[in-house]
């Protein structure tokens, strides 16, 4: 009686840790890919459900979004550029049973598209575009990744460039170029303004000349302006009309 209590103790012990492990639990955001015999039969999740022992097995698989960090890569620029250049990349398992199937380690193998994909788009663009036009080079990344990953069950939702490393000696050639630019633009601004002053002084002279009365009142204006300013020395405009008589008395 003994030895069969015993057996009986041993056969209830094997039972239950055979319940306790049909038992399986996946949270709202997992997914669980099961496989009978090595044959996938779908998945499950989330919430409680049970396996055949022995004969199913799991593999849990996150549904959530996946932050990775390309680590930074040397890229040169279509204009023969060296650069330095990360990302960050935002991605998410939207199909639990190809990320299982068809790719051994989805996270790995993303990440090495991703730095592929990285040092290949930047390669064939500009300098000034790569910095002037960063939004288009992240939508251009997002498409070209999601893509190749699309077969896998994986989204990639965003990729962001998040810095550029340009060297010394570029800088300060950027610099220089930035620098003369500025010039130049001062340089139209002022020539243009020269341009501007001289067709107002055109069209004042035009009008001047047209009423004699305006060239007095104008030098007497001048006269007011220059006593306003509490100088020593007074100046008083002498029209030429008044002298004008003398000048042909003395020529003839």
């Amino acid at each position: 009686m003994a030895v069969a209590g015993i057996l009986i103790g041993i056969i209830g012990v094997i039972v239950l840790s055979l319940l306790l492990s049909a038992i399986r639990i996946a949270k709202e955001y997992e997914r669980g890919v099961i496989f009978r015999l090595g044959r996938v039969i779908g998945t499950k999740g989330p919430g409680l459900f049970l396996l055949i022992p022995v004969v199913d097995r799991m593999v849990k698989i996150d549904l959530r979004i996946v932050t990775m960090s390309v680590p930074p890569q040397e890229v040169i620029t279509r204009d023969n550029v060296p650069v330095r250049v990360n990302a960050v990349l935002f991605f998410r398992v939207i199909d639990a049973r190809n990320a299982v199937v068809t790719v051994e380690n989805f996270i790995m193998a993303t990440s090495q598209i991703a730095q592929t994909t990285l040092r290949s788009t930047l390669g064939q663009a500009d300098l000034d575009h790569l910095l002037a036009e960063r939004d288009k080079i992240n939508q251009q990344l997002q498409q070209i990744i999601d893509e190749q990953t699309a077969p896998w069950g994986i989204k990639v939702t965003t990729v962001e460039v998040k810095d550029v490393e340009i060297p010394q000696t570029m800088q300060r050639a950027m610099a220089r170029q930035a620098e003369a630019e500025r010039e130049r633009r001062a340089k139209i601004i002022a020539a243009e303004g020269e341009f501007q002053a001289s067709e107002k002084l055109a069209s004042a002279a035009h009008i001047i000349s047209a009423e004699p009365m305006a060239l007095q009142l104008r030098f007497l204006q001048t006269l007011v302006e220059v006593a306003s300013e509490h100088n020593s020395t007074t100046i008083f405009p002498v029209p030429i009309d008044l002298i004008k008589p003398f000048l042909e008395k003395a020529k003839s």
